[in-house]
């Protein structure tokens, strides 16, 4: 009743420490439902029952998705940098092309990452040994919601930023489609 809460305002405040802004704090916390929705599906699919180790795989989840986020944001903040450092003009097709450079960036790592971890859980979802029993509910939430996180921090939230970066743009080129 305790632990999941203190966890999350403890990754919200991490968050606001590094970031320094809470939109960003927002964008990576926008990560957490898509990935538990991933968790709650495998842990409804598989009929396991809230428990004390099912929550426990929520949290590392959290975690996980967090980081996700997180290091989404940093490739796409450089990419932005980048394009303002270069010297060309920022507008609404030069900023599309750098937001989607710097996802691109993210797509091997992310895919790695996911391989690592369904792999690593994979053999722990089909044990039968001692403590396999829960340990397949601490791997339930994890294996279930990389399904879901890696899509939602490599498409919504490239998506969320442009449009948020967009609105930075000044009139004349935020119009611009070309």
């Amino acid at each position: 009743m305790w632990v999941i809460p203190l966890t999350l305002l403890l990754v919200v405040l991490l968050l606001y420490m590094n970031f320094r802004h809470t939109g960003k704090v927002l964008l990576v916390l926008l990560c957490l439902p898509f990935s538990l929705a991933g968790g709650f599906w495998l842990v409804y699919w598989l009929d396991y029952h809230l428990s004390v180790a099912v929550a426990v795989g929520f949290i590392a989840l959290a975690g996980v998705a967090a980081e996700f986020g997180v290091v989404m944001l940093l490739y796409l903040d450089q990419s932005i940098a980048e394009l303002r450092q270069s010297g060309q003009p920022v507008n609404y097709r030069s900023l599309q092309l750098a937001i989607v450079q710097g996802a691109l960036l993210r797509i091997r790592p992310k895919i790695m990452t996911v391989s690592v971890i369904v792999a690593g859980l994979i053999p722990v979802m089909v044990s039968a040994g001692t403590g396999a029993d829960v340990m397949k509910r601490i791997a339930a939430p994890l294996v279930g919601g990389m399904i879901t996180a890696p899509v939602l921090s490599l498409i919504v939230i490239p998506v969320i930023y442009a449009w948020w970066q967009e609105r930075n743009l000044p009139e004349s080129t935020a119009s611009q489609t070309a």
